[in-house]
């Protein structure tokens, strides 16, 4: 069962698996350490490529198809891995930006090359309000998941109302991080839905 987001121009869904390890997530911290290696590296150049994003979007109106692609590819691919290190799926993450079809999490957003110069410039007082929320949905989430690991390790298979509030918090995370991030100027819903 996929658990997908609408109405709005960025997409995050995580398809809910029949079954999961009940092991498996003593060792995810280890083997997602190879994605945190690129993923930091990667992060660090996206601060830079946000600045350009903002430089160029408050000069043309434009939003540059290239610096959106690759801040879109590398959020994709942390969210991959948070889901992945979240017990929320059992596959392993692909080294990739892209959005593969056979991986049951997906990140997408719809590119505008318009863009709103106004709120662009005053983005990241816009998303304060934003901020505070998923800082405190991560606190929630950290409980949930130490639960829902516990339940998967006695059943073998996830909560369905517990993973389906996880996926809320990944997408109202999602939205939060790549409003923030000039991806889109629509502002993100307060909502896990």
């Amino acid at each position: 069962m996929a658990v997908q987001a609408s109405g709005y121009p960025v997409t995050y869904s995580l398809d809910e698996p029949a079954s999961l390890s009940r092991w498996m997530w003593l060792f995810k911290g280890l083997l997602i350490i190879p994605h945190l290696i690129v993923l930091w590296v990667l992060g660090f150049v996206s601060y830079f490529v946000s600045f350009f994003m903002w430089i160029a979007i408050l000069i043309t109106g434009k939003r540059p198809r290239g610096l959106f692609d690759f801040t879109l590819g590398v959020n994709r691919w942390l969210m991959r891995v948070n889901a992945y290190s979240a017990h929320m799926t059992d596959r392993y993450p692909p080294f990739s930006m892209d959005d593969p079809d056979d991986y049951p999490m997906r990140l997408t957003a719809e590119f505008d090359p318009s863009a709103n110069r106004l709120t662009t410039f005053f983005r990241w007082i816009l998303a304060i309000p934003h901020w505070i929320i998923v800082g405190v949905l991560g606190f929630v989430s950290s409980i949930v998941m130490f639960i829902h690991i516990i339940y998967v390790v006695i059943f073998g298979k996830p909560h369905p109302q517990m993973f389906k509030l996880l996926v809320g918090i990944n997408r109202w995370t999602a939205r939060e991080t790549l409003y923030s991030l000039l991806i889109t100027d629509q502002y993100p819903p307060f909502s896990l839905d």
